[in-house]
């Protein structure tokens, strides 16, 4: 296999993802989202590569997946545990769930990823689930009326099943 057909067969998802949505500079969103969705994360090489596929600077592209928050150009974990620190979460220790959860899962600090990409844990300025503060959601998971203790069971709980306890 010559290096130009593996670059292709590589490229082949983000090939379907753009063709999906099409060419035109308003389908870019759709297209970072679809291709974050596939890598969890927006590789470099994808960005320049969805900038040549749609006639694009790169520079636009770029410019598109840094502006808004729900890009992410690091790679994230298999499991994204978002802690909310909104008014109504913080005034009920929401920061003291999130510690906990950085603690259990031996993050350094300015670490926001474990090495094995299993987990990435992060705050968020709402969740939209106030009546359950403090929350906390895995994934698409939404778990309420968190305490420390709480949230390290539901780590351990992933752990386990990932066969890592």
């Amino acid at each position: 296999m010559t290096a130009v057909e593996a670059a292709q067969r590589r490229f082949e998802r983000v090939n379907e993802i753009i063709e999906k949505h099409g060419r035109s500079q308003s389908s870019l969103v759709p297209i970072l989202q679809d291709v974050q969705a596939e890598y969890r994360y927006l590789p470099e090489e994808i960005l320049t590569y969805v900038a040549t596929a749609m006639g694009l600077s790169v520079a636009t592209v770029y410019g598109v997946a840094t502006f808004y928050a729900q890009f992410s150009l690091e790679p994230k974990g298999k499991y994204v545990v978002r802690v909310c620190d909104g008014t109504a979460c913080h005034v009920r220790q929401s920061m003291p769930v999130y510690e906990a959860v950085r603690s259990k899962l031996e993050l350094a600090d300015g670490k926001f990823t474990t090495p094995d990409l299993m987990f990435t844990v992060e705050t968020v300025s709402c969740l939209g689930a106030c009546g359950l503060a403090p929350v906390m959601t895995i994934n698409d998971e939404v778990h309420g009326k968190m305490t420390p203790e709480a949230a390290c069971i539901i780590i351990d709980t992933l752990l386990e099943r990932e066969g890592q306890i």
